[in-house]
């Protein structure tokens, strides 16, 4: 079905997801809720097209995102996108993936270090799991908290003289102590932006809050038995069916000093536009990865930006302000999640606040940003 009237940007409601790891604390406060206290749905998954898969939950529909409407009422952003996916998506996206979106973005805030895990690659998700999508991600961290003394840090990558037969040792006797000391340890800050490829070991530490942008799948394969705080973790949230031989095939055995690592796989913005009312910095580009760009825009007063022929995920990282397009406003504040279809054009961000508007764009791997 096709659809006569304008196209607008969509404003996204709020999509908490359960996990296996325990946080929250940071999101909530971002998002101006109530309690500020860790639990069970450490995530909030943005312009989400997919449903999560958590192993015991499979009664339970979350994931998708919805839209923000003015009735009450109950309308996926999936839902919509189907209705036109040519206007919605573009159409050199819709040429490749349909009516699928080719990216994830969620806002996660760990109040335990997850899990040792790695996600497939595309080779390996199409042989193993039937899917197009792997699940490589980006972390943008955007903040942090101290936890029982310990600083937020990040797992990434395994370290020179590391093996497969000695992994599947050391996971046989689920020696965590020596599989964590497998994997470089790095301390992070606010504005740090990290590439994880799939099959990349890796695990995001304690008390870390992060925008994450990535192949739309939920396919993370984990190697403990039990998280850091006595979670047992069923063998099928381990392994996702595959069995943990094939799990193991999963990692990519490549081994590197901490600065080869970090050279790799820790990226910097990059400044590409200055004007009056703002900077746009390249974050993740298409050097880096094929698989998804996300962008940066600091607003000091009215910054224009323009459509590239596909979809926009924007994110308000923190400040207020008004997008204008095509006559109409929309207010946006700090956490505020939008889906921005590939037929709209030309919006203008304006502040309104005395804080700094900072806005997170995440765009699907056909974008020509």
């Amino acid at each position: 079905m096709s659809l006569d009237k304008q196209l607008f940007p969509l404003r996204l409601r709020s999509n908490r997801v359960w996990r296996t790891y325990s946080g929250g604390r940071n999101l909530e406060s971002w998002q101006g809720m109530g309690g500020r206290e860790d639990s069970s749905f450490p995530e909030e998954w943005i312009a989400s097209t997919i449903q999560a898969r958590n192993v015991g939950r499979e009664h339970i529909i979350e994931g998708l995102s919805l839209i923000e409407c003015e009735e009450q009422l109950s309308i996926s952003l999936k839902d919509r996108i189907e209705s036109d996916p040519v206007r919605y998506l573009g159409i050199h996206h819709t040429s490749i993936y349909g009516s699928q979106t080719a990216v994830l973005v969620k806002a996660l805030d760990a109040g335990e270090r997850l899990t040792i895990q790695v996600h497939p690659d595309r080779q390996f998700a199409k042989e193993v799991f039937q899917s197009n999508f792997g699940k490589t991600e980006a972390w943008l961290v955007i903040g942090g908290r101290e936890i029982d003394g310990e600083k937020p840090s990040v797992l990434l990558g395994f370290k020179p003289g590391i093996t497969k037969a000695h992994w599947q040792d050391l996971f046989e006797r689920q020696d965590i102590p020596a599989m964590l000391d497998c994997l470089h340890r790095v301390n992070v800050q606010a504005g740090d932006i990290f590439l994880v490829e799939g099959g990349v070991p890796h695990a995001i530490g304690i008390g870390c809050f992060l925008i994450e942008i990535q192949e739309p799948t939920d396919y993370t394969l984990r190697v403990e038995r039990v998280t850091p705080r006595g979670h047992i973790v069923p063998d099928l949230a381990c392994h996702l069916g595959i069995g943990f031989d094939r799990m193991l095939d999963a990692f990519h055995y490549e081994t590197m000093s901490m600065e080869e690592m970090l050279a790799k796989w820790k990226k910097q913005p990059r400044l590409l536009n200055e004007a009056t009312g703002g900077k746009l910095f390249s974050l993740i580009n298409n050097e880096d990865t094929d698989r998804f760009t996300m962008s940066r825009i600091e607003v000091s007063g009215r910054y224009q930006t323009n459509g590239t022929g596909t979809f926009v995920i924007a994110v308000i990282l923190s400040g207020a302000g008004i997008i204008h397009y095509d006559g109409q406003t929309f207010p946006i504040s700090q956490s505020n999640q939008w889906f921005i279809p590939a037929d709209v054009t030309e919006l203008i961000w304006e502040r309104t606040s005395e804080q700094r508007l900072d806005v997170i764009l995440c765009y699907p791997p056909d974008n020509n940003v």
